[in-house]
């Protein structure tokens, strides 16, 4: 972190906040300021540069066409590639995960080139949609309790060598392939397909982001009795017979 400011940048709401993704931006700049710390947050639309300044980058999800062209202008831009170099933190939602991989299947049917911040591949499923409640249990690596989130989404992401699965679903489909996989991450670089919003679901998954970004190994305490209640009422929905 830079400046003793944190930067927190929200990617083209314009294209990829069709799910109210943008909730995670609002998560992770409230945990931040209940810190007590200075946050500048930057909403960056399509139209405009993506800094390379920043510490965290959220990216949300979205429809096919809208997915399309923020792969096109991100590719064009260049910069998140090296915000990443520089150290940045990367946190990205459904078409924002699949973004940041080696290619996905666009609006079109072809084949559409990602950023390769992920080594994975997405293509798209032939049997039903993945939609519903997801439970699942984290990467221990990440020492984070258990995942709740809502997935929907039609794509199938494999994930390749380098990339860890971000969580393991006990319900739901998570990345579609039918291994139990959800998400996937590489350093400071995460994707997942999980909505809800998923850090207002997960609240400590804001705070692993601050961490990163802060390098420290924990956090002052919050009161998290509102996320809490959320997530206990979501998780019980989930585990309610069909």
């Amino acid at each position: 972190m830079s400046d003793n400011q944190l930067r927190l940048v929200w990617i083209y709401p314009d294209l990829l906040s069709t799910y109210g993704d943008q909730g995670n931006a609002l998560v992770v700049e409230r945990r931040a300021r209940q810190r007590g710390l200075d946050v500048a947050r930057l909403d960056v639309r399509s139209d405009q540069p993506i800094p390379t300044s920043g510490d965290i980058y959220l990216i949300g999800g979205g429809e096919d066409r809208p997915q399309r062209l923020a792969a096109e202008r991100l590719r064009r831009d260049g910069h998140l590639h090296r915000a990443v170099e520089n150290g940045a933190i990367v946190f990205s939602v459904c078409a924002g995960y699949q973004i940041l991989g080696h290619e996905f299947i666009n609006d079109l049917g072809q084949r559409e080139p990602g950023l390769g911040l992920l080594d994975v591949v997405s293509v798209r499923g032939e049997g039903e949609r993945c939609v519903g409640d997801v439970l699942g249990d984290i990467d221990p690596q990440l020492g984070l309790p258990q995942l709740t989130g809502f997935e929907n989404h039609q794509g199938v992401t494999h994930l390749g060598p380098t990339a860890r699965p971000f969580a393991r679903v006990k319900i739901g489909k998570g990345n579609g392939t039918g291994d139990g996989t959800e998400g996937a991450y590489n350093g400071t670089v995460f994707g997942t397909y999980m909505h809800g919003p998923v850090l207002a679901r997960n609240p400590l998954i804001a705070d692993l982001l601050l961490k990163l970004a802060l390098d420290v190994n924990a956090l002052p305490p919050i009161d998290d009795r509102w996320y809490e209640a959320l997530r206990n009422e979501r998780i019980a929905a989930a585990q309610q017979p069909a």
